[in-house]
């Protein structure tokens, strides 16, 4: 029998990955990138004689693959995706890839924000709690990889839309949505429902046997869990009501009811800063309650927890003047939950490659809490159509260098400065993490 063909589109960490899991499973990969392939990339194809092409796609020899996998960054609509479906070729994600070929349970985290931040939090209560877990998807390494070595009891995968949306089998055990806000329209044609069925579809292929994590307080959440067939057990958490299965607040103690223990214990005291890490913590506790982890250990845990970097971090305090990275704020609804934290005047420096963003929901916010907005992006006119009027002082600033520098010049004592840019990088860094970097070194160098 001929050796099926495997075709990667993108060759960064997850096409890496799922290349070494092609070829250990004993298909013909074939990797393909239409951008030049960094030195490790290439170093690692050569060594484990997997074929490779940069810098552009064939197009005739994509066709002939069996099945693709493609990289989260690509989006549905690239020509070579369409080619591919238009020849029958199955194109998934490298979850979706990697999901077949192990039978260890998954813990699956998916929202608009937080889910970074929970993800982290749940693979530390895992590990705190003697518990070997892989740390894969968006963040650690990549998913397929990991899948090839020894396994661990347990993966938790923080997953995107992208990611899902090349899914079909994958039936995570524990699934976790954290919220669900308008974000990456313009990959979903500015249709908000699609980017919610997008996200909605974790738990598309889940059973009875599985369970459902999600934030009861989140209206698009709860209206789209009833709109759609969920099998699923629902373990709902929630800091407005009482709930009979799933977790509430009551009084100073979080309750959390899984169909086989009840966990009462006093509520979380978070080292991380922000009102919106309460949910994050009370979406890793039910999860650790589901795996029947002791309550002492889930607090330990979740007590201890370190914010994750580019996330709200405190950076340095300079004449009194606090500045804070939230660098992976790239949507309005991250942005929102910075400013709710703020308890000092802030200069906000905002602004990126626009997604389709309305900025009309922080208006309230940014009159009571901000006196001076710094762009730092090449188009930056609809922040300031929006927020012109509403702040003192609005500067345009097209490098962090200067960006940090209006900032400097502009906050006083007991001031906070705060990088929380709402737009993703591309338009002048590489990524998130690049922008957070290039922020602390310019604070750093004040």
């Amino acid at each position: 029998m001929a050796q099926e063909k495997l075709v990667i589109l993108g060759a960064g960490e997850s096409g890496q990955g799922a290349a070494l899991l092609g070829k250990a499973k004993g298909y013909e990969v074939f990797v393909s990138d239409g951008k030049p392939l960094n030195e490790k990339a290439r170093t690692l194809f050569e060594q484990h004689q997997i074929d490779f092409e940069e810098a552009g796609h064939d197009l005739s020899r994509l066709v002939d693959a069996d099945i693709a996998v493609k990289s989260p960054g690509i989006p549905d609509t690239a020509v070579v995706v369409q080619t591919l479906l238009n020849h029958g070729v199955e194109v998934i994600s490298e979850i979706e890839w990697g999901f077949r070929f192990t039978e260890k349970p998954i813990i699956a985290i998916t929202g608009s924000n937080g889910k970074t931040t929970t993800t982290s939090m749940i693979h530390k209560l895992l590990v705190d709690a003697g518990i070997s877990a892989g740390l894969g998807g968006n963040i650690g390494k990549s998913f397929a990889a990991q899948v090839m070595g020894e396994e661990p009891d347990y993966y938790v995968l923080e997953v995107s839309s992208f990611q899902l949306d090349g899914t079909t089998q994958f039936q995570p055990h524990i699934a976790v949505i954290t919220n669900i806000t308008p974000d990456h329209l313009d990959r979903y044609n500015y249709k908000f429902e699609a980017y919610i069925a997008s996200k909605m579809s974790i738990t598309r292929s889940q059973t009875a046997q599985d369970f459902l994590v999600y934030d009861h307080d989140d209206p698009v959440l709860t209206q789209s869990i009833g709109a759609v067939p969920v099998k699923a057990n629902l373990m709902p958490y929630t800091t407005k009501t009482k709930v009979g299965q799933g977790s509430y607040i009551d009084h100073n103690s979080l309750i959390i009811n899984t169909p086989e223990n009840s966990i009462n214990m006093p509520t979380l005291d978070l080292s991380v800063q922000g009102a919106h890490n309460q949910k994050n913590a009370m979406a890793a506790a039910t999860v650790g309650a589901l795996l029947n982890i002791r309550k002492e250990t889930i607090r330990q845990s979740l007590e201890h927890f370190q914010s994750v970097e580019h996330r709200l971090e405190y950076v340095l305090k300079i004449n009194n003047v606090t500045y804070i990275n939230d660098s992976k704020a790239t949507n309005v609804n991250s942005v929102y939950y910075a400013l709710e934290s703020m308890h000092a005047p802030t200069v906000w420096i905002v602004g990126g490659e626009d997604k389709g963003n309305d900025y009309n929901e922080l208006l309230p916010l940014v009159n009571e809490k901000v006196k001076a907005i710094i762009c730092l992006g090449l188009d930056n006119d609809k922040i300031i159509e929006t927020f012109g009027s509403v702040v003192d002082m609005l500067v345009e600033t097209h490098s962090m260098p200067d960006a940090v520098q209006v900032a400097y010049r502009l906050a006083e004592r007991g001031d906070t400065v705060l990088l929380s840019p709402a737009c993703a990088s591309f338009d002048l860094f590489e990524n998130y993490e690049d922008r957070g970097r290039q922020f602390k070194n310019a604070v750093r160098q004040l």
